[in-house]
């Protein structure tokens, strides 16, 4: 029966109608064969909270191509979805949605209450997202899809957290923190950024305890005095070598406190004397430390200062900031302020100024973990595209932190220690004092041990906190393979292949995911990380929400075709790049779409006998093999031209060039092909150099098929079966030689 190509593409007559097929016919679900060796991706999780974004389109459109590239090379190729629970974030939401529509806080409801509905809320959006990846294109393993809340993937987050902790590697301690009063938790250090404020800088007069005068700090945060416990000097610091152990009256308290000598004061910061409150700044807690200086925790985590901070106890911050001047000023120890620009940090996702505070918490020792992970990427192990991103890893790598692991919130991975319920003062408290000296009686288990074993009697109770969403997120390339069981997947699809992700999160999480996977099996996580960049509006600003400039993906889709989106991205760019978005854009390569409809269209239409064996395509046989046929020069030429660029695409899609490999694609197809060979050759294409004629435009526009498939797989695709029905499906094609 005679099958035409309509006048014009449609793509949502085409897209799901296609990736139905494409998912039906078990494509993207390889098979373990031994004799070859995989390609393998695990998807970065989108959050299981909200819609996907621009930067998600771009992640699946970059993924994609290269799962659908190997897997016409005839790899076993594995793209292994999934979704992040996303602690901090979703509860975050959540919670807002809970007070907008029922006026309830997540104290109304509990906490069994509170995570079964959250729960719920994660499943209907994952359910959502995975339809919208689905819109994309994505040709990923839905047979195997994961997500962090898995039962398998906890019990393998767990005993992580057990193996560390048996291991000296977790340990719970009270050291500085980053408070979001926002969002009621710690954070790490990954998830503050600096900002730059406009601030004063206030000059205070200490009196020495000896009445022979006064040494003068300079501070932006006044009302922090209240927790000082020493004022430092740099040793190398003329002006006050005298000085060094001699104590001073701390203004509005009734305490004296040592002047001590250390490196870490920048002798050109105000008058070159700090006040050190080691509970409220990270650098003063690690002068305490060195000088065995006491804590006063003076803020608590509601903002308001607690009782330690005397008469100034149950005020706000910026209340209490405002009578401590007020007082100052009274008794004539202020000797000047100015305004002063300086940086502090903020919540990444609430944007709330956070407060250092010092906070009993779940730590990891990283020092032992890194060392093997700078390793990997120094001995080449492990790759970075492009490769500038190494020496930004090798530097943060090499002067990481300790990191803090637990979370004071209800949904996640709640941390699988349980204390006993008769001792005291075991359950974490943020404003507990260093100095309290309590033992700790608890027990490490996924399961509420059956008896106590410290008091014989009691029912143990479970730590309130959740882990970091980083610290599951970090286990990811393997815990979705099914360890730490040896299950074939495991051993077949691990160590990985490729993680592609954005160059914002190389600490967040390429770190984290190097460093766990050497230490949970031995072996690196994955060989390539792929770093790509973010997406931009067309005047280079970030996409964000509160500068409306949101680029929605699914409405480019719904308006344009996925396959325009995709080339829209992708199209030119290069890794770890940004990248410009605009409506513009995508509207211009829905017509580079439609010139691929149009393009064999045209030679179906031109080319005699086609259109009633669409089977054999346009050059018939001739479209499988040119020898033997009657050549001219400029046939030979063209085709050598093909083939050149054939290889061109091959290099760049094998070196991870995405962008260059669809510009030149689409270079080609439109200008060199559409635009002139098709004009040269629909000429030829009746009499003695029609068999040829037709040939070489056959050959071109199928094998072109075959390239441009990874970059717009559903106008490929969709042209194929109309062409090349009986061949089966063009995802499973191999690449032209």
């Amino acid at each position: 029966m005679k099958q035409e190509i309509p006048k014009t593409f449609d793509p949502k007559a085409w897209e799901t109608k296609l990736y139905n097929q494409w998912e039906d016919s078990g494509s993207f679900t390889p098979k373990i064969d031994p004799k070859q060796r995989p390609y393998t991706i695990i998807m970065p999780p989108p959050n299981a909270n909200d819609q996907l974004h621009i930067g998600h389109a771009l992640f699946v459109t970059l993924e994609d191509i290269m799962v659908r590239y190997h897997r016409m090379k005839g790899e076993p190729t594995l793209w292994l979805p999934g979704a992040d629970h996303a602690g901090i974030a979703s509860q975050v939401f959540f919670e807002k949605i809970l007070k907008k529509e029922e006026n309830k806080t997540r104290y109304d409801l509990g906490r069994e209450k509170f995570v079964e509905r959250l729960r719920e809320f994660a499943v209907n959006k994952r359910v959502a997202m995975e339809g919208q990846l689905r819109r994309l294109g994505a040709s990923c393993d839905w047979t195997r899809n994961k997500f962090t809340l898995d039962p398998d993937v906890s019990a393998a987050v767990y005993h992580t957290f057990k193996k560390m902790y048996d291991d000296g590697l977790i340990y719970r301690g009270e050291r500085i923190i980053n408070w979001c009063p926002r969002c009621a938790t710690g954070l790490s250090d990954l998830e503050v950024e600096h900002q730059e404020v406009e601030g004063r800088l206030t000059y205070i007069k200490y009196p020495l305890s000896d009445g022979s005068g006064f040494i003068i700090v300079a501070t932006t945060r006044p009302e922090t005095m209240l927790g000082d416990t020493a004022v430092a000097v740099n040793p190398d610091d003329k002006r006050y070598k005298k000085l060094v152990g001699q104590r001073v009256k701390l203004p509005l308290t009734d305490r004296e406190i040592p002047i001590v000598a250390d490196k870490a004061v920048d002798k050109e910061f105000g008058t070159g004397a700090v006040k050190i409150t080691p509970a409220h700044d990270p650098t003063d807690f690690e002068i305490g430390e060195r000088h065995q200086l006491p804590v006063m925790v003076v803020i608590g985590q509601d903002y308001k200062m607690t009782d330690a901070a005397g008469d100034y106890a149950g005020l706000k911050i910026n209340a209490a900031r405002d009578k401590v001047l007020a007082d100052l000023r009274e008794q004539g120890l202020i000797e000047k302020q100015v305004e002063y620009r300086h940086s502090v940090g903020h919540c990444v996702r609430c944007k709330t100024m956070v407060e250092p505070l010092v906070s009993k918490q779940w730590f990891v020792k990283i020092a032992p973990l890194a060392a093997p992970a700078i390793a990997a990427v120094k001995t080449g192990q492990i790759k970075f595209i492009p490769d500038r991103f190494e020496k930004t890893y090798l530097n943060w790598m090499e002067n990481i932190r300790d990191w803090n692991i637990s979370r004071q919130l209800w949904w996640g991975h709640r941390i699988p220690v349980w204390f006993c319920k008769n001792q005291t003062g075991l359950i974490s408290n943020i404003q507990s004092s260093m100095s309290s000296g309590e033992r700790e009686n608890f027990v490490v288990s996924q399961n509420r041990p059956a008896k106590c074993p410290f008091c014989k009697k009691c029912e143990m109770v479970q730590e309130e906190d959740t882990l970091d969403t980083w610290f599951s997120s970090g286990l990811w390339p393997f815990t979705t393979l099914g360890w730490p069981n040896n299950t074939p997947d495991f051993k077949y699809f691990y160590p990985t292949t490729v993680m592609e992700t954005g160059w914002d999160i190389i600490f967040f999480w390429v770190a984290r995911m190097i460093m766990l996977g050497i230490y949970c099996t031995g072996e690196v996580p994955f060989e390539l990380v792929y770093m790509n960049g973010l997406v931009r509006d067309k005047e280079g600003n970030k996409i964000s929400k509160s500068k409306g400039n949101v680029i929605d993906p699914i409405a480019m889709v719904d308006k344009y075709g996925a396959d325009a989106l995709r080339m829209g991205l992708v199209a030119g760019t290069a890794a770890g790049n940004d990248t410009t978005m605009s409506e513009d854009k995508v509207r211009a390569y829905r017509n580079f779409a439609n010139k691929i409809w149009n393009a064999a269209r045209f030679i179906q239409q031109r080319v005699s006998g086609l259109a009633g064996q669409p089977q054999r395509g346009p050059s018939g046989q001739a479209s499988q093999k040119l020898t033997g046929m009657s050549l001219n020069d400029r046939d030979k030429i063209v085709l050598a031209d093909f083939n050149k660029i054939t290889q061109d695409i091959v290099r760049m899609m094998d070196k991870y060039q995405l962008g260059q490999a669809g510009e030149l694609l689409y270079d080609y197809f439109w200008h060199t092909f559409c635009d002139k060979l098709i004009e040269e050759y629909k000429t030829q294409l009746t009499g003695e150099r029609a068999e040829a004629a037709t040939a070489v435009l056959g050959h071109i526009l199928k094998n072109s098929l075959r390239l441009l498939h990874p970059f717009v797989p559903f106008v490929t695709e969709a042209v194929w079966q109309t062409l090349y029905e009986k061949e089966g499906l063009l995802l499973t094609q191999e690449l032209p030689a």
